[in-house]
């Protein structure tokens, strides 16, 4: 297929080809994979100043979605791949074999550090979802840190470079710049920018960001920065956000209550409790949803306000279309149990969806990340349960809100009205507006350039 680039492709392109240390901030449905494959094909063969690129990506995205673009586009025809994926020995004949772009998936980047057997030759490394390297305590992180002074050209591509906030963005850039922007430590970026927020006497839970730190921060990265939001670009059709709120009776409520005060609730004679702050937002995120596991994974019913809701929303549909996201098994089992569903797992149902072959289909968020289309099949996202995980939430609202989409996109959020539903959709705003305040301070206008301060 002949490449067009849009203008905004051409200066993304440039802007890799130009950096040597780049960041990329590219909105799903950009095209980001075929704007850096161009400029790698550049440096390989046309300038000569890499010779060897490795391409670090999810599994599916690695395995599927590089080599089908490689081969996509005519431009890039001579342009050679190999795919390190699979059994040990199937990986180590991939590192054998003369390519110039090496593709792996992220949770094999420590075995080809440390573990190969392989010496760490690639002079350029790309990173898709950079959030992927977020935690400066992963494996992946560690390793590819000991080797990063050896790559002379690193790109790291993302939609959702900050989704738990500010601090995610210390470890991104600490393995993109070695330190140089955001400091070399994490405790002296934390010092530098964010003050103690939730704690309990000497020990502290959470930071929050010093007055005046995001923009000192969007200023310190500006310049190895590009942001872009698909709706500048993109002809994206509209999408609205919709919360549907469900109320539990007293009863109900009488025992979520007791089990958010007291971390613990007796149900059908069998205490349910939560250790900590993180397995009781869990248990009560359950409970909102309708049910709850004990610690045997034994399933009690709380109630069904939810089902109610999402059957409410499906006859409103009139018969179009719609793709319900779940969290927990058991809203899976119960949705089940109420409607004849069919979940979005394999190739064919992916194929079946977008030919208009499924009239309610679920989902996962986890699994419906990078590299799934679904715009053709519908445009109606229902959140039976919601997910902290911003990352996750918005690529699988993106699954049908992207460039290809012919209708306007409606997402309903069913929410369990003064239960810790309305906590999460509220960090999701926030963390929202985070990431959206630092994609707008590096956004690049086509023409003029990125946030200088």
């Amino acid at each position: 297929m002949k490449y067009n680039p849009h203008d905004y492709q051409t200066y993304v392109t440039n802007f890799v080809l130009e950096h040597p240390v780049a960041a990329v901030l590219l909105e799903m449905g950009l095209g980001k994979s075929v704007i850096t494959l161009t400029a790698i094909f550049e440096l390989l063969y046309n300038r000569f100043e890499v010779g060897k690129v490795l391409v670090i990506a999810p599994l599916r995205v690695a395995r599927d979605t590089w080599p089908a673009e490689i081969e996509k586009w005519d431009h890039l025809k001579g342009l050679t791949y190999s795919v390190v994926i699979g059994t040990e020995s199937e990986r180590k004949e991939a590192l054998r074999k003369s390519a110039g772009i090496y593709l792996i998936n992220r949770e094999n980047v420590d075995w080809l550090i440390n573990k190969s057997g392989f010496p760490f030759d690639f002079d350029m490394v790309v990173i898709d979802e950079l959030s992927s390297f977020k935690s400066a305590s992963a494996k992946r992180f560690k390793s590819l840190l000991k080797v990063r002074p050896k790559v002379k050209r690193i790109v790291g591509l993302t939609g959702t470079p900050s989704s738990n906030g500010l601090m995610d963005l210390w470890a991104e850039f600490r393995i993109l710049d070695m330190g140089e922007r955001l400091g070399r430590y994490i405790t002296h970026y934390r010092m530098n920018f964010f003050v103690p927020d939730k704690r309990n006497q000497q020990m502290i839970f959470s930071y929050k960001p010093r007055p005046g730190a995001e923009d000192a921060i969007y200023r310190l990265i500006s310049d190895i920065t590009i942001s872009m939001k698909s709706a500048d670009f993109l002809k994206m059709p509209e999408c609205i956000m919709n919360e549907v709120e469900v109320k539990l009776s007293e009863k109900e409520w009488s025992v979520y209550d007791e089990l958010r005060q007291e971390m613990v609730v007796s149900l059908e004679d069998e205490e349910i409790d939560a250790a900590n702050a993180a397995a009781l937002s869990g248990k009560l995120l359950q409970m909102a949803n309708g049910a709850i596991y004990n610690e045997e994974k034994s399933v009690f019913h709380i109630h069904d306000r939810k089902l109610d809701a999402l059957e409410d929303l499906i006859e409103g549909a009139n018969g179009k279309p719609v793709l319900v996201a779940y969290w927990y098994n058991h809203d899976l089992e119960r949705i089940k149990k109420r409607f004849k569903v069919r979940e979005i797992k394999t190739s064919k149902d992916i194929r079946d969806w977008n030919n208009g072959e499924i009239p309610i289909a679920v989902i996962h968020p986890a699994s419906a990340g990078h590299g799934l289309n679904l715009q053709s099949g519908g445009s109606t996202l229902i959140w039976f349960g919601l997910t902290w995980s911003l990352e996750l939430y918005q690529q699988t609202n993106a699954r049908l809100w992207r460039q290809g989409q012919k209708s306007t996109v409606v997402i309903h959020h069913i929410i369990s009205k003064d239960t810790i539903d309305e906590d999460v959709m509220k960090a999701l705003r926030l963390k929202e507006k985070t990431q959206t305040d630092l994609i707008d301070a590096v956004k690049v206008r086509i023409g003029g350039g990125a946030y200088d301060g």
